[in-house]
């Protein structure tokens, strides 16, 4: 079966980062039943980081870009925890984001879409999720957005 998720993400012009060392206590993934948790990623590379708040610091097109970037960095431990068999990925099912922003910001659900619209463009409509959208004073690194997910895989 040919890599589905990485003939996507080159269409798209994308590859996957490398994935990420948890920053406490925990794994970045578990796996139960047919189902994978991934925990929050930021919107922090190496390369390129989306560091403050929504509405001082970042505009609204670069939160979008900043859960775009969580949105790739959960999609690359997706594919660890699969051992690369993302033929395994039968759909996303959850979403959920932070958005670093300053009291009265009202626009997380516009920034959100930026990890939404990854998922549809990677897995089409597999990619259709439930998702929540949370505004917050500060996230770990400074980080401007942090997504988590939940992925319904199979055996």
């Amino acid at each position: 079966m040919p890599d589905l998720l990485v003939d996507a993400l080159a269409r798209l012009g994308l590859t996957l980062p490398a994935v990420s060392t948890p920053a406490g206590a925990y794994t970045p993934t578990v796996i139960t039943g047919d189902l994978l948790f991934v925990a929050g990623q930021v919107s922090r590379t190496d390369e390129v980081s989306y560091l403050g708040q929504l509405g001082a610091e970042l505009s609204l097109e670069q939160g979008q870009e900043a859960a775009r970037l969580c949105a790739l960095h959960v999609l690359a431990h997706v594919a660890a925890a699969v051992a690369g068999d993302l033929g395994r990925v039968r759909r996303c099912v959850r979403l959920g984001g932070f958005v670093n922003a300053v009291p009265g910001f009202r626009d997380h659900a516009q920034v959100m879409n930026g990890a939404s619209e990854l998922m549809l463009a990677v897995f089409g409509e597999r990619g259709r999720h439930v998702r929540t959208s949370v505004g917050a004073g500060s996230l770990p690194r400074g980080a401007a957005v942090e997504v988590e997910a939940v992925f319904e895989i199979a055996p």
